[in-house]
């Protein structure tokens, strides 16, 4: 068994207790950029904190209640290619951190050699002793090693810090993967939604057209006897034209709503799984939170994502810095030498050899103080972007409360304005039909009708896209 002796010993244990200094700066986690609370004021509402959901704690299968939305999101979280693109980057990320991370520890090798060499000895010594007998002389030389090339010992943290950087840059690809799932949720709930109002939208269309053919064919009657006048015609013929242009619009976004939920979902979303009308309640929950402290953003993926960029750039700072001093590197090896083979392990045979060598940079011309400042400028890019990351977050959250504390009035109103549209649609008719009032007031209440049910699916097709929203920018969609 092969031994070291006390002084290898005591080299190696030097090193290892050297290797302790790190001259990366000490991490603090800046101060959130932004108020301390959600904004105020009179577009947002009040909420019962106590009954609210956490959405960073709420699974997507529990939020959304619609079988078929949940079934749709299913499919995208299994077949979407940006989300495979993303675990793919998580997997790169994983395998560099580890080949980064093996730079830590020896790289241990094993070599076994044999020389044969044979060499004219006798010759040699009669041309130099005048007279020895020629002969020849062959030499067997074996020899097993174990050692170590050129591992360099850590004794100023660069190494762990390239290593912590990389480590960080995974945990960054974890976050990104994660906020490319939780976009994926809102945007296939987002586009299945769009589709479900188009259908209604469709609908609408269809009857109004009906409605409006019906009033043409009446005109027109009227017309052929000499009580109605070509204008009127015309005025009747264009509200008709106008739903069916309405209708060929309608159709078409519908079919483009499919091929953009297909192409979440990475494969033919079947027929049983899509909206056939906008659904009667909301196809999610609906206690999301109202007054909120602004650590909530933390939660979300892509601000975690880029603290750990900040974190990774603040560690290359450490290496940057690491490279002004010695880097000490150790070759040695461990082994026996031996005139045949069957004494290559005897007594006697051991040999071994390390070889320390140390490097300081003298004159590099400012390479090295280039890097330093590169290092400091990517952290600061990165304390930028991550800063915006929070502001843009806080924006996107309090534009969802803004909405959402205006929405239920804003509905109210629209339907109330329908509901009237109607009513005034209905009377007006029967003016015109008893020859109270002209056919104008008939055709402009008509057309009141069908833009108030038009406004009125608008807004609640608002009302469902902000909940998705607001559950995506509080970090909702992982589970």
């Amino acid at each position: 068994m092969l031994k070291l002796s006390s002084r290898t010993a005591l080299t190696f244990a030097a090193g290892l207790t050297l290797a302790g200094c790190n001259l990366a700066p000490k991490y603090v986690r800046p101060e959130l950029p932004v108020a301390p609370t959600g904004p105020t004021g009179p577009a947002y509402a009040a909420g019962d904190a106590a009954s609210a959901i956490v959405p960073a704690d709420t699974a997507w299968e529990a939020f959304f209640t619609d079988d078929r939305l949940r079934g749709v999101i299913r499919l995208a979280l299994d077949n979407n290619r940006d989300v495979r693109i993303a675990v793919a980057n998580v997997a790169q990320a994983r395998a560099q951190y580890r080949v980064q991370r093996a730079d830590l520890f020896p790289t241990i090798g094993g070599t076994g050699s044999a020389t044969y060499q044979k060499s004219p000895v006798g010759a040699i010594g009669a041309g130099a002793g005048g007279g020895a007998a020629a002969g020849a002389g062959r030499f067997d030389i074996y020899s097993a090693t174990v050692g170590v090339s050129a591992w360099e010992i850590d004794l100023f943290g660069r190494i762990r810090n390239l290593t912590q950087a990389q480590q960080e840059a995974y945990f960054a690809a974890e976050e990104n993967r994660n906020a490319a799932q939780v976009s994926l949720i809102a945007e296939t709930a987002t586009a299945w939604l769009s589709m479900a109002a188009d259908q209604d939208r469709l609908k609408i269309a269809q009857d109004t057209e009906r409605a409006f053919g019906q009033t043409l064919k009446l005109t027109q009657d009227r017309f052929r006897i000499g009580i109605a006048s070509e204008l009127e015609v015309r005025q009747a013929r264009t509200t008709y034209d106008q739903a069916r242009s309405d209708i060929a619009d309608a159709t078409t976004l519908i079919a483009q709503d499919q091929n953009a939920l297909n192409l979440l979902a990475g494969t033919t979303v079947t027929q049983d799984l899509l909206p056939m009308r906008m659904p009667d309640k909301t196809p999610t929950l609906e206690n999301l939170p109202a007054n909120l402290s602004s650590e909530v953003l933390l939660r979300r993926p892509d601000v975690a994502a880029a603290e750990h960029n900040l974190i990774a750039a603040n560690a290359n700072i450490g290496a940057a810095r690491a490279a002004f001093f010695p880097n000490i590197s150790l070759t040695a090896a461990f082994g026996t030498l031996s005139l045949g083979l069957s004494n290559l392990f005897g007594s006697g045979s051991q040999q071994w050899s390390v070889a320390p060598t140390i490097t300081q940079p003298i004159f590099d011309f400012g390479r090295n103080k280039g890097n330093l400042n590169y290092a400091k400028a990517t952290r600061d890019a990165m304390l930028a972007t991550y800063e915006k990351s929070v502001q843009t977050g806080f924006r996107e959250v309090a534009d969802a409360l803004a909405r959402r504390g205006t929405i239920n009035g804003q509905l109210e109103a629209q339907t109330s304005l329908r509901d009237n549209a109607a009513g005034a649609f209905k009377l007006s008719e029967l003016r015109f039909r008893a020859g109270i009032d002209p056919f104008l007031n008939t055709l402009d209440s008509q057309r009141s009708l069908y833009t108030a049910q038009q406004s009125l699916l608008a807004t609640r097709l608002v009302r469902d896209t902000n909940a998705v929203e607001l559950y995506r920018s509080l970090g909702g969609g992982l589970k």
